[in-house]
């Protein structure tokens, strides 16, 4: 094997052989009996025959299969394809309610925010309204004071003057301390009653009269404290309704956004209410 196969045959001497050795075949099967040539081909084309009805009938029988299999195939396409457009339709129906809540929640959104505004500008004109008269107010009161601190030390003054007088008036000066409490009189009644009374009663009188308007002066500051005591808690009362009314319209807005993506809405944001200014 090892010398048959060292053996190198050039490819043309192997064709020479092939054409060799077919011509000899040729030679022989002619110089052979024509019964047993025509006997020898009849049975190997019966048996190509046989073959090639074995490989009909798995051809036909891989037909048929194929054809069963492709029916199937078709048949879930087909089914697949039904489902697909039933899926589509409910899509595009979906799609068009989704579209037309859209609008009509955008519609929505539009005059929500149109009110807001509305609101939003009533509630700052209220609120400037509101701080000019608190404003007013604290200038009222400051003026008011500063006319009892004026009545105050006007009325100080006169009554260093009343004693001035008291005390450069000789029956005053028997009668008053230099603080204005009264003294034993030494003297009878009999002599300076009617002067004494008189001026007593004329003393009275005016610390009466400048103790009724101090009364009436504290009465119109106390009742200035209160009123801007009332509209600070109206200012304040005002600024929680504006931020509720954001925190609602936030989270309104919000809410609409989310149902339209399908998606959960979020909790809205606690109020929270503006520090009060002392007053």
């Amino acid at each position: 094997m090892e010398q048959a196969c060292n053996i190198k045959v050039p490819t043309k001497k192997l064709k020479k052989y092939e054409k060799e050795y077919q011509a000899m075949r040729e030679s022989q099967l002619q110089q052979e009996d024509p019964m047993d040539r025509y006997k020898r081909e009849n049975r190997r084309l019966q048996e190509a025959s046989m073959r090639l009805e074995q490989e009909n009938d798995d051809l036909a029988h891989e037909l048929v299969t194929s054809k069963i299999a492709l029916r199937n195939d078709l048949d879930q396409a087909e089914d697949k394809a039904d489902v697909l457009n039933k899926e589509l339709l409910l899509t595009k129906q979906r799609l068009v309610e989704t579209e037309e809540e859209k609008r009509k929640q955008e519609e929505e959104t539009a005059q929500l925010k149109e009110v807001f505004r509305k609101q939003l500008e009533k509630a700052e004109y209220e609120i400037k309204k509101t701080t000019a008269i608190i404003a007013e107010y604290k200038q009222i009161c400051s003026q008011l004071s500063t006319r009892l601190e004026k009545q105050q030390a006007a009325s100080k003054e006169e009554l260093e003057v009343v004693k001035g007088k008291m005390m450069a008036c000789k029956h005053c000066s028997d009668i008053f301390s230099k603080e204005g409490a009264l003294k034993v009189a030494a003297i009878s009644r009999e002599d300076q009653g009617i002067e004494l009374d008189d001026e007593k009663d004329s003393l009275k009188k005016q610390l009466r009269e400048m103790e009724l308007e101090l009364a009436q002066t504290k009465l119109q500051l106390v009742e200035a404290k209160c009123k801007i005591q009332e509209l600070e808690h109206q200012r304040g009362a005002l600024m929680n309704e504006i931020q509720a009314a954001k925190n609602s319209w936030f989270s309104k807005t919000l809410n609409s956004i989310k149902t339209a993506t399908g998606t959960q809405p979020l909790q809205p944001p606690q109020a929270t209410q503006p520090p009060k200014e002392s007053t």
